[in-house]
């Protein structure tokens, strides 16, 4: 057996063969970085054709990150190898007997799956959390009647078994460089509901409208019933006093909440819920430095993320540090929407920063701007223009690879230099 990859999910892979099967053979290739995984061999990519050949590898399971477009695995199927993943996995060793609750986006299916969960968990359901949030599948196992499953598109790409509720917050083009194109990524995002079967679905505001997931759900009576007036009206009132900040938490809040009902929840569950729910880690985090409100939004990778924490600061004076990794995505709109929503000065990074800056420049030349080669040049610069701010965000609308080993990273360093360049001043 292959593990291709040595993350978290690979770990957790690693573990739950040895429970299951300790006499089978493990590999681990990676194409960066360590592949020191527990009592595993490493073997190079470049050798696997070569291990095919050989029929030394049965089964591949493939780690999230790694694309499955991947010519290594067209070669495996060739083979005759099959490739499957921790979720399916989990599939297949715990998925009889629970309910499960698949939920996916382009953005807010790591608030929606995490409300569902505490919502569920609030009515007295036995409910639990996995998936990019929360536990790898595989280590959640069976120690719960109902399953909440946090899904990227890295994983409904290949989903091999049916949920009974799947969810989708909305859709826009990401992923680009891991699907192959932004059709694809469509595709494979929209295959947790474009599939035979008995499966409820429930749509968040902007999938709704949506043509493409219109087509993929295929008959609208999978569509979970509308919450009435009166729900609608508990669930706003409860989310004006929590921690959900922006319009798109409301909305995030509503599907959850629709969700949650559909398996079992009480109103009652949903309000506690949602007064019990705390910021994802990166995902708009704030701190107040002096006197100047820092948020951490590392967690954006998309420019539809940025537009959704501009939009939640109405009123302020905004320093906005956005770029990242490539991805081929457009930034244009965003750039029209930058003074409108506060933004008084940008500070882009390598790659995608210099296409950013070049829309804003073109749109609204009034901002302050400065191309930055990265976040410690972009602070540096910041501290010298404090006159113009009262809040910094950093929403980068794009990956972190480029510069930082994650998003987690990335946050991490920002909120540091963050402390010591407004701190100080206090």
């Amino acid at each position: 057996m292959l593990l291709y990859g040595a993350g978290r999910e690979a770990l957790s892979t690693r573990q739950f063969l040895q429970a299951v099967a300790p006499q089978v053979k493990v590999y681990v290739t990676v194409d960066s970085g360590s592949a020191d995984l527990p009592d595993t061999e490493a073997i190079a990519p470049d050798e696997l054709p070569a291990a095919f050949a050989a029929h030394r590898i049965g089964l591949i399971v493939k780690s999230p990150g790694v694309s499955r477009y991947k010519p290594v695995f067209a070669q495996a199927a060739e083979a005759g190898i099959a490739v499957t993943s921790n979720l399916n996995l989990w599939g297949q060793a715990y998925r009889a007997g629970r309910t499960v609750i698949a939920i996916t986006g382009t953005k807010g299916k790591s608030t929606t799956a995490t409300l569902t969960q505490l919502m569920l968990a609030h009515s007295g359901v036995d409910a639990g959390l996995a998936g990019n949030v929360g536990l790898a599948p595989l280590d959640i196992a069976d120690r719960h009647r109902v399953v909440v499953l946090e899904l990227s598109s890295y994983q409904t790409a290949d989903i091999d078994f049916l949920p009974d509720v799947a969810a989708i917050t909305n859709l826009y083009p990401e992923h680009v460089d891991w699907h192959g194109s932004v059709e694809r990524y469509y595709a494979d995002k929209l295959n947790l509901v474009n599939r035979d079967g008995n499966l409820a679905v429930a749509l968040g505001a902007a999938a709704r409208g949506n043509v493409r997931v219109a087509k993929a759900v295929r008959d609208h009576r999978r569509l979970l019933g509308d919450l009435n007036a009166e729900q609608q009206a508990r669930i706003e009132a409860a989310v004006a006093p929590s921690r959900l900040r922006g319009a798109h938490n409301l909305d995030n809040a509503l599907l959850a909440a629709q969700i949650a009902l559909s398996a079992g929840g009480t109103m009652e569950g949903v309000v506690q819920g949602i007064a019990a729910f705390s910021p994802l880690p990166h995902r708009l985090e704030e701190h107040v430095f002096g006197g100047v409100t820092i948020v951490d939004d590392s967690i954006s990778t998309t420019p539809e993320a940025t537009k959704a924490a501009l939009a939640a600061y109405p009123g302020r004076r905004i320093a906005l540090l956005a770029g990242g990794h490539e991805r081929e995505q457009d930034y244009t709109e965003l750039a029209g929407l930058l003074a409108p929503r506060g933004v008084t000065t940008l500070v882009t990074l390598p790659v995608t920063g210099e296409r950013l800056a070049r829309a804003t420049r073109a749109a609204a030349a009034e901002i302050s701007l400065f191309e930055a080669p990265d976040l410690d040049a972009a602070l540096d610069w910041l501290t010298t223009q404090a006159a113009r701010f009262d809040t910094v965000i950093l929403s980068p609308g794009a990956p972190s690879y480029n510069q930082f080993k994650n998003f987690e990273a990335r946050g991490e360093r920002f909120v540091a230099l963050c402390r010591a360049a407004f701190a100080e001043t206090a």
